[in-house]
C-alpha cells in the first residue's frame, strides 16, 4: 500500500481571536492543503500562558461546516478529557457534519495544568497510556453501535513515539501514527513499530507515517520521505497564523506530482 505525499498544517487555536482563526483555516484551504488540524488544549503551550485560548471539538463542528475539501481532526484530541463513548459520537457526528473528512487524533496527554485546572485526575504517564489501551477498542465499539454510523471508517491517527506502548497502540489501532523529532529518530522508531506490526499480524504499510516540520522542504524533505513519512504537518499559531512555510511545502508536494 503505498501512501500520496499529502500536506497537513496545525493552526494552534491561541493567541488569537476565532475570526481570525476562521480566516487561516480558509486561507490553508485555498492554498491546497491536505489536513487542517487543531489541538486540544486549555490554554496556550506557549506565548502568555493566560492568553486568548479555544476548545478543540466545537471547533472541529465549526470547520466542519466552514469547509469543504480538506481533512479536519486534532494533533491530538487527549483521551483523559471525554469519556471513550462520548468522543466516538463527537467525531462520529462531525464526520457527518464535514462529510466524510473527519481523522480522529488521539494520544494519552501530558500538559499537567489542563488537567489540574478542568478537574481530572494527572495521574503518570502509565496510567493515562492504560487509559488509552482501554479507550482505542470502546471507540471503535461505540461507532459499530451509533445509528447513523460514521460516513466512513473513521481514520485513527495515534500521536507520540513511545516505543513500548504507543507504538504498540498504533499497530493494533491506527491509520496514521505522527511523529516528532528528527529523521534518525523518524528511521529508528519506524522500526520500531514495524515490528509491533509483525508481532500482531498487521501490515506496517497500511500505516501512513506523519511527521512535524518546522523547515524548509529543501532542507529536510527528502531525508524524511526516504525514512518513510509521507504526511508533514507546519504548525502555526497567532495571532499571526504566517501560512509561509505551509505554501512552501505545498509547492513542494505539487512539484513532486508534476
Amino acid at each position: 500500500m503505498t501512501h500520496p505525499v499529502r500536506i497537513g498544517v496545525q493552526l494552534q487555536p491561541q493567541h488569537a481571536g476565532y475570526a481570525r482563526i476562521r480566516d487561516a483555516v480558509a486561507e490553508a484551504e485555498e492554498a491546497g492543503v491536505d489536513v487542517v488540524f487543531n489541538w486540544d488544549h486549555f490554554f496556550p503551550l506557549y506565548g502568555e500562558p493566560d492568553g486568548e485560548h479555544f476548545e478543540c471539538w466545537t471547533m472541529l463542528g465549526a470547520w466542519a461546516e466552514a469547509t469543504s475539501r480538506v481533512e479536519i481532526g486534532a494533533l491530538v484530541t487527549c483521551n483523559s478529557y471525554r469519556n471513550p463513548e462520548l468522543l466516538a459520537d463527537m467525531a462520529r457526528t462531525v464526520d457527518h457534519i464535514s462529510g466524510g473528512r473527519l481523522i480522529l487524533g488521539i494520544g494519552a496527554g501530558w500538559f499537567e495544568r489542563d488537567y489540574d485546572e478542568y478537574g481530572y485526575e494527572f495521574g503518570t504517564a502509565g496510567s493515562r497510556l492504560a487509559d488509552l489501551a482501554q479507550a482505542l477498542p470502546r471507540i471503535r465499539s461505540r461507532w459499530a453501535k451509533l445509528n447513523p454510523a460514521p460516513t466512513r471508517d473513521i481514520p485513527i491517527l495515534i500521536g507520540g513515539g513511545g516505543e513500548k506502548k504507543t507504538l504498540r497502540y498504533t499497530a493494533e489501532h491506527a491509520d496514521i501514527w505522527h511523529s516528532f523529532g528528527d529523521v534518525d529518530t523518524l528511521v529508528r522508531k519506524n522500526a520500531v513499530l514495524d515490528g509491533h506490526c509483525a508481532d500482531v499480524g498487521r501490515d506496517p504499510a497500511r500505516i501512513e507515517r506523519s511527521i512535524e516540520v518546522s523547515r524548509s522542504p529543501g532542507e529536510v524533505a527528502d531525508a524524511l520521505v526516504g525514512a518513510g513519512a509521507t504526511l508533514f504537518t507546519v504548525g502555526v499559531g497567532g495571532p499571526d497564523y504566517d501560512l509561509g512555510l505551509l505554501k512552501e511545502w505545498i509547492a513542494w508536494r505539487d512539484g513532486r506530482r508534476s
